[in-house]
């Protein structure tokens, strides 16, 4: 099947593909080049959910060409009709909360089972094109709380995608699941994630990691999200490249 490398018909081995979860923000824009870097040919999947800073969509289509990737393949689902947050349009997007003071839990900003979803997607697509790796830009250190980008979450589904679909019932044995969830950037800070993502190339300009960007993408400067990326790039030492309104 393609995607899992193997020799083409001029006798050149051919890159594994891997299905990347991307929005265009700033952590998966590093992992898509980080997936890159690894020597995968990326296959980005870029979701319309009902978010109000639909602007990251846009921004997911730039920043892949600046890349070398291929498009993003979109798809819709439907959270705008399940509701539950404040990027559905429930309620106003939070200020990022003091510098020093904690999240206080997790934030209105969470999407109910949102990295489930997107990940059982990433699983269904990797499978229907004979891919096994699936690249996703949670971060633990740096995250506002989630639960779903917490290293114990992607153990579980990847236990999961291995009960539940055929590849994983035929190779998933006790020595390990057949699926590889890959999250390069669970363990690093904001700064960190930034300097991996300048030694590779990425043009932090073209993205849009703000809760409320208006339509051309420019931040507001006060959510959680622009918070920590302002404070990533400040750690770093490298400066903010972030359009602000």
């Amino acid at each position: 099947m393609s995607g899992r490398g193997g020799e083409s018909g001029a006798g050149r081995a051919t890159s594994p593909g891997a299905v990347v979860l991307f929005s265009g923000g700033l952590d998966s824009t590093t992992t898509l080049a980080i997936a890159i870097r690894e020597g995968f040919a990326p296959l980005p999947v870029t979701f319309r959910y009902g978010q109000t800073h639909a602007a990251e969509v846009l921004a997911a289509e730039r920043v892949a060409a600046a890349l070398g990737s291929p498009p993003p393949l979109h798809l819709e689902l439907p959270f705008g009709r399940i509701g539950g947050s404040a990027l559905l349009g429930e309620g106003e997007i939070p200020a990022e909360p003091p510098e020093g003071a904690g999240s206080g839990g997790i934030p209105a900003t969470y999407v109910p089972a949102r990295n489930l979803a997107f990940l059982s997607l990433a699983v269904a697509i990797a499978e229907a094109r004979g891919m096994r790796d699936i690249y996703i830009g949670v971060n633990a250190l740096d995250s506002s709380g989630y639960p779903d980008c917490r290293p114990p979450f992607l153990a579980a589904f990847a236990r999961a995608a291995d009960l539940g679909t055929r590849e994983g019932t035929a190779r998933g044995d006790e020595t390990g699941p057949w699926w590889r969830i890959r999250a390069p950037l669970v363990a690093l800070t904001k700064a960190e994630i930034i300097r991996r993502g300048i030694e590779l190339g990425v043009d932090y300009s073209l993205t849009v990691s703000c809760y409320a960007a208006d339509p051309s993408g420019r931040a507001c400067g006060r959510c959680d999200s622009c918070g920590l990326r302002r404070r990533g790039f400040a750690a770093a030492g490298i400066p903010d490249p972030t359009r602000y309104r």
